[in-house]
């Protein structure tokens, strides 16, 4: 083989290697650890109306709570029952536990807000985002 050709044989190896090495593409199938005032990870991408599978782990040594907001709502500085309205789906795990619960995916691609409802977690920094994209 000559110079030229092993050459754009790496390069285009390399080019290969660096495109798989993004953020993933949308998933179904989320996981979350929950422990005080953080989610593992904090950013998911899902595909818009499809059905989602998340297992959440409470590592914590409180109970912790997966709410996902309406699209274009948050709970500003304080959860609070104003907020009601706002909760697009939700879910609570105890210390220790884990569940692995299901949900429709909004059909409306976006950002959607994500926060612990337990006194005091948002105000810690205890949020994450759920990115709804059309497949």
């Amino acid at each position: 083989m000559n110079k030229t050709l092993i050459l754009l044989v790496l390069v285009f190896a390399l080019s290969m290697t660096l495109a798989g090495c993004g953020k993933p593409g949308p998933t179904t199938d989320l996981e979350v650890n929950m422990t005080e005032f953080t989610f593992t990870p904090a950013e998911f991408t899902i595909p818009a109306g499809e059905e989602i599978t998340l297992t959440a782990t409470n590592n914590g040594a409180v109970v912790h709570e997966f709410v996902i907001f309406k699209l274009g709502t948050d709970a500003g500085d304080h959860f609070g029952d104003e907020d009601e309205a706002n909760i697009y789906w939700e879910m609570e795990a105890l210390p220790g536990e884990s569940k692995t619960l299901t949900f429709t995916a909004p059909g409306e691609p976006g950002a959607y807000y994500v926060t612990c409802r337990t006194e005091g977690h948002l105000e810690a920094g205890m949020s994450g985002e759920i990115i709804v994209v059309a497949e």
